[in-house]
């Protein structure tokens, strides 16, 4: 999974509330779509409209979205961050994120920022005025004087570009010195358990 940082980017205005997961990417998108080939379906519905923002050409490399409240809603489709780290976003922000969606973002080295609303609507008009933002991700601001919440477990796994899987395995010296301990300690816990494995072999 890619690090984040920081991120000086492009941002672009997507003040449309409630976009569901459906939205984002297309259910009939998410079955046989190799997931590197999801990205150019993102937002198919919406990209019939010609004054789509992302396909306005200042926001074509936009790799920051300020978005309306519960952005990611609906279906609990982890292709909706795969269509969206496709296109090249790296960080959404928004008054609220749909819950799955959120977890989503974090195991595929996408940063979602909650801000509250007075705050996500001052940068959506930075963000048409076409200035690129600065993201900081430890030091938790947005533009070097909003401050962000962030758990320290999910700031890590960004930060080292760890997921679930790759943050247990960071692990893996400390559970083996527990388990080299243990055994020592109740060696009656793990009988018969190489005789087990030599008959798996």
């Amino acid at each position: 999974m890619e690090k984040f940082t920081t991120l000086t980017a492009v941002a672009a205005p997507f003040p449309r509330k409630n976009v569901d997961t459906d939205t984002i990417i297309r259910i009939e998108r998410c079955t046989g779509t190799p997931k590197e080939e999801l990205g150019q379906y993102a937002f198919e519905m919406a990209r019939k409209d010609p004054d789509f923002v992302l396909d306005q050409p200042r926001y074509r490399d936009a790799a920051i979205l300020v978005c309306g409240e519960f952005f990611g809603t609906g279906s609990s489709r982890e292709m909706a961050v795969w269509a969206l780290a496709g296109i090249g976003i790296r960080c959404l922000i928004a008054p609220s994120f749909g819950q799955i969606f959120l977890a989503n973002c974090f195991q595929n080295g996408l940063l979602p920022i909650v801000l509250p609303a007075a705050e996500v609507d001052a940068l959506m008009r930075q963000a048409e005025d076409g200035r690129p933002f600065e993201i900081d991700l430890q030091r938790q601001t947005v533009n070097g004087t909003l401050g962000f919440e962030i758990g320290a477990r999910r700031k890590r796994m960004l930060l080292e570009g760890l997921d679930e899987v790759g943050l247990t395995l960071a692990l893996e010296p400390r559970i083996a010195a527990f388990q080299a301990a243990d055994r020592e300690r109740r060696p009656w816990v793990y009988a018969g358990v190489s005789n087990a494995h030599r008959r798996a072999e």
